[in-house]
């Protein structure tokens, strides 16, 4: 596996970690619609959140959370709107939709992660 894969590999599972220890309930990872797809889908009472994990090794070419370009954000709406389709029945009435990035960067061994709460809107 390349290296780079390697590092968001690493990342993803460090978010996972994350949002377990702050109380959230992973849904699903790498959830796939046609060309979408959505790293973590995790639940905290009734807030579905949506999350893009991007890991850096340096911040040379910009944050983490700066990778996150337009028409990622109008992929990860598509694939919420046929995930929540798809489990409809799972959710109840009043779930809110929040879409989050966790923004990793390796520091040397050590990583630091950042949660990005309602990083950006469905539009």
């Amino acid at each position: 596996m390349a290296e780079h894969n390697e590092l968001g590999k690493k990342g993803e599972e460090l978010a996972v970690e994350y949002l377990l220890q702050n109380g959230y309930e992973i849904l699903d990872r790498n959830w796939t619609f046609k060309k979408a797809e959505i790293d973590i889908i995790a639940q905290k009472e009734n807030i579905l959140a949506v999350i893009e994990v991007k890991t850096r090794s340096s911040t040379d070419f910009g944050l983490p959370q700066d990778f996150v370009k337009a028409k990622k954000i109008k992929l990860l709406i598509k694939a919420v709107n046929a995930y929540i389709n798809y489990r409809e029945k799972d959710f109840c009435d009043d779930i809110n939709i929040r879409f989050d990035i966790m923004a990793i960067q390796k520091n040397g061994e050590s990583f630091a992660i950042e949660h990005l709460t309602d990083a950006f809107y469905h539009f």
